[in-house]
């Protein structure tokens, strides 16, 4: 899938393909640079081990990653896990692509549960564009500096 990038002078795409573990140290790069208490390298090799989730890279060239996305699947519900764009590469809708392709894959009737900082008003912002809605929050849920999360579910629209 490939998505035209919003700044045309720094990328003329950005293709959204199945993450391996070819892009982990690439992953790993961008996590440390995009957040305080990064995944590990382990979190991120379980799960991409689930046979069941959805591992998603965003990248620019074959080689080049700027973004991934990690959801996993849970009996009935998708869980997004983890979603990151390389901080020097943000507003240029490589997120938005991001979970674009992630609700493509799950399909209309799926649901999808997820976790952002309270603070984080510019991706509650994304994912309400894409329906999500906030149903609660989960007080002192980050452990770097025991910010609240608010949980947000997109649920399939009742007929």
């Amino acid at each position: 899938m490939i998505f035209p990038s919003a700044d045309p002078y720094t990328e003329s795409f950005s293709q959204i393909r199945r993450l391996t573990y070819a892009d982990l140290p690439q992953v790993v790069a961008i996590e440390r640079r995009a957040f305080t208490s990064p995944w590990s390298l382990a979190m991120f090799v379980l799960e991409l081990s689930k046979p069941s989730g959805i591992c998603l890279a965003a990248t620019v060239t074959q080689d080049e990653l700027v973004g991934y996305l990690v959801c996993s699947h849970y009996d009935t519900v998708w869980h997004v896990m983890n979603v990151a764009v390389d901080p020097d590469r943000r507003r240029r809708g490589i997120g938005t692509a991001l979970i674009a392709a992630l609700l493509e894959r799950i399909g209309p009737d799926g649901q999808v549960t997820l976790e952002v900082r309270s603070s984080n008003a510019g991706a509650q912002r994304l994912y309400e564009g894409f329906g999500f809605r906030s149903a609660g929050v989960r007080p002192r849920y980050y452990a770097d500096n025991g910010e609240d999360a608010v949980i947000m579910w997109r649920t399939m629209p009742t007929p």
